[in-house]
């Protein structure tokens, strides 16, 4: 066999493995995107990620389990560049699962121009998330805050009677962003 037929044969065989490479490339990136709502779904059916409910439940009356005690701590925090004062008006509660409680979450503007924020809530440990009932919240809506504006803004919540018993301690932390420039678009 001389060499001219040899090569001639790579070729073919060079263009297949391009092809099958090119192939896996845009496999992967179709994977990468599709990670994202893939995800979010697993989060939601988990309570993995301490994801909460993004709208308002109703109240399930199941009785309150006073047997037991939970404590709720409130935790705030600003995304980076955001000059708003953000904190919770209390840093912790008591609440027997199945208890209705309120709470006030205190925001200033401290810019001068107006600002609309948006608070996004998670709750740890992240398996407890799914037992975490927002009845209302300010994290439901944009919070628009004009220059130097002050405002109470509430919780209402209810702690589910089926949380597990080992865990006696849930956390909701809120992270304030900006998203004036999504809402002027």
């Amino acid at each position: 066999m001389d060499k001219g037929s040899a090569q001639n044969t790579d070729k073919p065989n060079n263009s297949k493995v391009i092809k099958k490479l090119v192939l896996v490339v845009f496999a992967m990136f179709g994977f990468g995107f599709a990670l994202v709502p893939l995800y979010d779904v697993f989060c939601d059916i988990t309570g993995l990620n301490g994801k909460t409910n993004e709208v308002g439940v109703i109240y399930k009356d199941e009785g309150i389990d006073t047997s037991r005690t939970i404590t709720v701590q409130f935790i705030t925090r600003m995304a980076k560049g955001i000059p708003w004062q953000f904190e919770p008006e209390i840093n912790e509660i008591s609440v027997h699962p199945g208890e209705v409680k309120f709470v006030s979450f205190y925001a200033k503007n401290k810019s001068k121009h107006d600002i609309v924020g948006q608070a996004v809530p998670s709750v740890s440990p992240g398996v407890a998330a799914g037992y975490f009932q927002k009845i209302e919240c300010f994290c439901f809506t944009q919070q628009p805050l004009k220059a130097g504006e002050e405002v109470e803004m509430g919780l209402q919540f209810y702690v589910d009677i089926d949380l597990p018993s080992e865990i006696t301690t849930l956390t909701l932390s809120y992270t304030l962003y900006d998203i004036s420039a999504k809402v002027g678009s």
